[in-house]
């Protein structure tokens, strides 16, 4: 699916319409500017700001750019350069963000507790930040939140309250700790010293790889996507900006479209980091500027991204890392002849998730074949058909009997075998030898194999 492609030129006109009031706006008269119905926005000036601001490589460090010539291959481009943002401080982003932010508070006041939600990569930046400036911290998180990410932030120096099955939820209680305690609130993605520690990475990426016709980030609340677009007009002009969401927790093609930030009640993405249901209207009003286009992806394409990276590359990435690479693969993004540079935004992968997300794109690729054999209830007959798939130099993972089913008669059974396999060719002489040799035989997990037994398939 893919959302209309935007003129940033007409955007970079308003946005030029608007003044320098913006451009030079302190976070005070940013405020005051949101309170009367002005414009708040993100300036490349402040993106420099922010450059300066987190010039620590204690805290946040300049990381690689890697080539993949097996990406080229599978899209065509000209050159794949991966952007292994994953292998920050924290394992994403978040961390630049979260130090612009704190920092800046602290130039103009002292703040000693600051509140944050999140599903994981935010609460970790802001957890590392904190403790970095010498500031107390409260995260809360979802209940879902992964256990690596929760222990992980807690490692950082925070403390965290699981509340809620959800971002939403996490963030309204956060809401209510900063009206209590009288804490600073560091947003997620809607603030715009957040956009602007977030757009260093452009700053990055445009120096990494001046050249680059596409550049592909993920985008979660908009607020990754906003920062690094805004440093790209500034300083790569004519680099294509495409961002990327989760078909369950799209809400951009639509706020585009109604010119309103959309949210949604509940997310279904495997990628947590950009789970977030919802944009603002900063995040969307820079997206309308200075973004391209903007696709989604499935959960299937975000596994198979992740299982790709890792054989490839030689990258453990999470959902949301992957979700760029999983667009540029997808029949709706075209980076053939270019020079694209996918992000890859994070590697905090908890290793249930991985378990989960290497069965589900092993199966995918018909690696994983569960087959259902009706036999007659007899002795051998087991090791008959195990025989046959072993000749064919597959392993049996599981295998058991079935034999309490209406459909079956007195005397008969299913056996129910799990298969690994080297891929749909291979599972399709398995499933043609046990035909072949008379006994019927589905594909549970994959309808379309039982279509096997054709003259052009065993060509």
């Amino acid at each position: 699916m893919t959302a209309p492609p935007h003129d940033r030129r007409r955007g970079r006109d308003r946005l030029a319409a608007d003044g320098e009031r913006d451009r030079l706006a302190t976070d005070g008269e940013r405020d005051q500017l949101a309170t009367d119905g002005g414009s708040v926005t993100v300036t490349f000036a402040d993106v420099e700001a922010a450059a300066e601001r987190i010039d620590d490589p204690t805290v946040v460090k300049p990381t690689p750019v890697e080539r993949s010539t097996s990406l080229e291959e599978m899209t065509g481009a000209d050159r794949v350069m991966l952007k292994l943002e994953h292998l920050q401080w924290t394992g994403s982003f978040k961390t630049r963000g979260a130090y612009n932010k704190i920092r800046a508070c602290l130039e103009t006041g002292d703040p000693d507790h600051v509140v944050a939600a999140s599903a994981g990569n935010h609460a970790q930046g802001v957890a590392l930040a904190a403790t970095t400036l010498g500031v107390d911290a409260t995260i809360v998180m979802p209940t879902t939140a992964p256990q690596t990410k929760v222990d992980a932030t807690r490692g950082y120096g925070a403390s965290v309250e699981l509340v809620g099955q959800d971002f939403q939820a996490a963030m309204a209680y956060a809401q209510e700790l900063v009206a209590e305690t009288d804490a600073e609130f560091v947003h997620a993605f809607d603030d715009p010293e957040i956009v602007a520690g977030q757009g260093t990475l452009g700053i990055e990426m445009c120096e990494d790889v001046p050249e680059a016709d596409t550049i592909v980030v993920p985008i979660g609340g908009g607020g990754l996507i906003s920062g690094i677009a805004t440093a790209v007009a500034e300083l790569s002009p004519e680099t294509r900006v495409v961002g990327v969401q989760a078909t369950g927790a799209a809400t951009v093609p639509d706020s585009l479209e109604k010119g309103i930030p959309q949210t949604l009640e509940s997310v279904d993405t495997i990628a947590d980091g950009i789970a977030t249901g919802g944009i603002s209207e900063l995040t969307l009003s820079i997206i309308e500027r200075h973004v391209d286009e903007v696709v989604t992806v499935t959960n299937g394409e975000i596994a198979d991204a992740i299982l790709l990276l890792m054989e490839r590359a030689k990258q453990v990435v999470e959902g949301a890392g992957a979700a760029s690479v999983a667009a540029i693969r997808s029949d709706d993004l075209d980076v053939a002849g270019e020079t694209v540079m996918p992000l890859l935004c994070g590697g905090n992968l908890d290793m249930t998730m991985l378990r989960t997300v290497l069965v589900h794109a092993l199966t995918r690729r018909r690696q994983i074949l569960r087959l259902r054999v009706h036999i007659e209830d007899r002795p051998g007959k087991m090791a008959e058909i195990s025989s046959l798939i072993a000749d064919h130099d597959a392993n049996i993972q599981t295998v058991r009997h079935d034999r309490a089913l209406e459909d079956l008669d007195v005397g008969e059974a299913y056996l129910i075998f799990q298969v690994e396999t080297s891929g749909a060719q291979h599972a399709r002489r398995i499933v043609d030898a046990i035909a072949e040799s008379g006994y019927p035989v589905d594909v549970i997990n994959h309808p379309d194999v039982n279509v096997l037994a054709t003259d052009a398939d065993r060509a």
